[in-house]
Order: C-alpha cells, then sequence, then structure tokens
C-alpha cells in the first residue's frame, strides 16, 4: 500500500494539470453567458494585384484591400453596442470627434421598443444606397462621392420601423472629423459655422413583395457662411433602388452633391493653386457631383455567381462661368467611368467566405476647358485582381 499511494497521488495531480476546468477560467463564470450574444468578426478583403496605367504594365502585389476588427452584440435586454476598427488606414486622432479615424463604428444603441430605437456614438451616416449600405470588403471600388466622403461620423440617431416593411431614420452628426482648416484651408469669403452639423433622414422600404428594395437618404451639412452671412451648405442626395428577378438582382444607384464648398475636393484638387484669373488658391466653391451606379448578379448557381458594376461620376464647377478665361461658359471638369466584371466562387454553404477574379477598369475624362485651362489630360486605370472576401466570424 506504501509503495502504491505515491502513485495514485501523481496520477491525481496529472489528471488535475489535463483537466482544464480545475483551474480558474480567463473569462469568469459569471460573465461566460455575455458572450452568447457577442460577436467578434474580422473583415477581410485580400487580394492579388495586377496594376496597369494607361494600357501599360506596371506592377504585380499582394494587398490586404481591408482588414476591419468589429465586435459586437447585446449588453443588456435593452442595450446593443457595435465597434469596428479599421486596419488598412492610419491610426490618427482626429480634432473633431476625438476617435482616430480608423474607427469606423463605436456607439450604443438603446431599443425602446421593438419599432423604435436611439443609437448614441460613431456610427455609419446612413446616407443612402446600395453602394454605400453594404459592408466595405464586398466593394471592389468605391465611386467617387462615396470614397471622397467622411462616411463615419459622430452624433445620435433614431429608428423607426412600423412593419417588416419600412424603416425610417434621422440622424444629427458632425458634419466632419477634421477641423475646417484642415479640411478646406483659409477661406477668404467663408467663416467658419459655429454648429457644423449634418441633418440626415432616410428611408428603408420593401415593395411589391420583396421585388423592390429602397434606400433613399437627403443629408443637409452646415459648413460655413459666406460675406453676407447666408449659409454655406452640402447638400447630398442619394436613391438606391434594387430589382430583385430570381437569379438575376439589378440594382441602380442615383448622387447628387451640391456643395457650396467643394467638400468631395476633385474639382479643388484639379484646378491648380497658381492660376491666374480665379479668386483665390483654396478650396473651391459652387460644385456640383453626380453619380450613376448599376450593380448586376446572375446566380449560375448556389456557389458561382457572375457580376457587373458600372459607375460614372460628373464633377461640376458652377463658378467656372465667372472665369474670364472660360469662353464656352462649361461648367464640367471630368467624367469618371468605372466597369467592374467579376467572378465569385463561394465554396461552403455554411461559411461566408467567396473567392473571386475580377478586372477594375476606370476611364478619366477631362473637359476642353480643363484640358485647356490647367492642362489636365486624360487618362485610365485597370488591376486584374484574385483572391478571397469573409467577414470571418471568430466568435
Amino acid at each position: 500500500m506504501l509503495l502504491v499511494l505515491p502513485s495514485l497521488v501523481w496520477a491525481q495531480k496529472q489528471e488535475r494539470q489535463m483537466d482544464t476546468t480545475y483551474y480558474k477560467a480567463l473569462i469568469p463564470e459569471a460573465k461566460q453567458g455575455l458572450l452568447k450574444n457577442v460577436s467578434v468578426i474580422a473583415n477581410m478583403n485580400f487580394a492579388l494585384r495586377n496594376e496597369f496605367v494607361d494600357g501599360e504594365y506596371t506592377q504585380t502585389r499582394f494587398r490586404n484591400e481591408q482588414f476591419r476588427l468589429e465586435i459586437r452584440g447585446q449588453v443588456h435586454e435593452k442595450v446593443y453596442f457595435r465597434f469596428r476598427d479599421r486596419y488598412t488606414r492610419a491610426q490618427t486622432s482626429e480634432s473633431i470627434d476625438n476617435l482616430s479615424r480608423s474607427v469606423d463604428l463605436a456607439y450604443l444603441r438603446f431599443d425602446i421598443s421593438e419599432k423604435f430605437s436611439i443609437s448614441a456614438g460613431k456610427m455609419c451616416a446612413d446616407w443612402g444606397a446600395w453602394e454605400f449600405d453594404w459592408n466595405p470588403i464586398d466593394i471592389y471600388e468605391y465611386s467617387d462621392i462615396v470614397e471622397y466622403a467622411d462616411n463615419f461620423l459622430t452624433g445620435v440617431g433614431a429608428s423607426y420601423a412600423p412593419n417588416a416593411r419600412h424603416q425610417f431614420t434621422v440622424q444629427v452628426l458632425d458634419s466632419r472629423t477634421k477641423s475646417f482648416d484642415e479640411l478646406y484651408g483659409a477661406q477668404p469669403n467663408f467663416t467658419e459655422s459655429k454648429a457644423p452639423l449634418a441633418f440626415v433622414a432616410n428611408w428603408r422600404g420593401v415593395l411589391f413583395g420583396g421585388k423592390l428594395k429602397t434606400i433613399w437618404s437627403y443629408s443637409l451639412f452646415n459648413e460655413a457662411q459666406d460675406g453676407n452671412d447666408d449659409a454655406a451648405n452640402m447638400n447630398y442626395i442619394a436613391l438606391g433602388n434594387e430589382l430583385n428577378f430570381g437569379k438575376l438582382t439589378f440594382i441602380y444607384d442615383f448622387k447628387l452633391s451640391q456643395e457650396d464648398l467643394d467638400r468631395t475636393s476633385i474639382v479643388s484638387e484639379t484646378v491648380p493653386d497658381d492660376i491666374p484669373g480665379l479668386e483665390y488658391p483654396y478650396a473651391l466653391a459652387q460644385t456640383r457631383y453626380t453619380g450613376h451606379w448599376i450593380h448586376l448578379r446572375y446566380k449560375v448557381t448556389p456557389k458561382v455567381h457572375l457580376t457587373f458594376v458600372g459607375m460614372l461620376d460628373i464633377a461640376e464647377w458652377d463658378n467656372a462661368t465667372k472665369d474670364p478665361a472660360n469662353e464656352s461658359n462649361e461648367t464640367k471638369i471630368r467624367e469618371a467611368w468605372g466597369f467592374i466584371p467579376a467572378v465569385e466562387y463561394f465554396p461552403w454553404s455554411d461559411l461566408n467566405l467567396k473567392f473571386f477574379a475580377n478586372w477594375v477598369g476606370r476611364e478619366y475624362k477631362y473637359s476642353d476647358y480643363a484640358k485647356s485651362r490647367f492642362g489636365s489630360a486624360d487618362y485610365s486605370t485597370g488591376r486584374f485582381t484574385v483572391g478571397f472576401i469573409t467577414p470571418l466570424g471568430i466568435l
């Protein structure tokens, strides 16, 4: 018995070492139940890019197109949280909302009832249109208006869904993340607004038994006052429409941004600072951007999808008519065309992951006025990419 007893004690010690439940859990048992309502998601878009400029091959490289880590869930029956950080953007704090520009989302949602909720924090501005509403990892290339916008802003919002077919949202947000001077520079003819806020109204609808879905919105940005104390605003309309025909889905987005100060900045980037005869070498006034975006998806099989994206972005400068050198009174500065055919393959029905191969082609065409006055020249870019996309659920 004396010989056997040490062996039994040693065996029990080994059993305890192998049994992980014997040790104190890293997450206390009292809090483990919260994890049932919490998700951790790694939003990934990884690709091998082969790039071209004006038809000439320039380089091949691997690239992490998107990596956004997201944590979201319910911490109370009436309280929901969501946090998402983008690792493919510089981690620099912004002067207005005091958050890193890489942070997409950091907000709480309070569910007042089944139909009504209130959100507060840094959130996705509910612009409208399907292109912006999708997870960013699913967009191979954004159109101009969305690409140049501040899409994640701090503020409050309220949503009301009277039934499963309609949802109405209103938001009051900071109009920007940067300060006025950082965004526009010193403006001799404008002064910064004391309440630079954005007001957003959105309607999401499901009509005709789901055949037609809409995401429409109107947004007003209060940016500045001119010399006559009149408001300098940005008015933005986005109308997204999705038609479903079984295996075929067709989406058309229309976007219009009327800007008293050139918020999108494409026109300001085109006009040189030292051009003679113009008022000042700063952000220009009275610009207009119009966007048309279509998306076609055909499901050949549940695992194989064919898609096509086409887009046209038009940049105009209304004040170009005041330029003495603009004899034709032309306001158009640039047209940007885009076309993206793609093949997507979903190998597993129980995992949201797809492999893709696509071509992203862009054509930039400048008006005769921009070519003769600013020396602008047409050019094209393209890239052939192969990769994978997944909102990978870690927890």
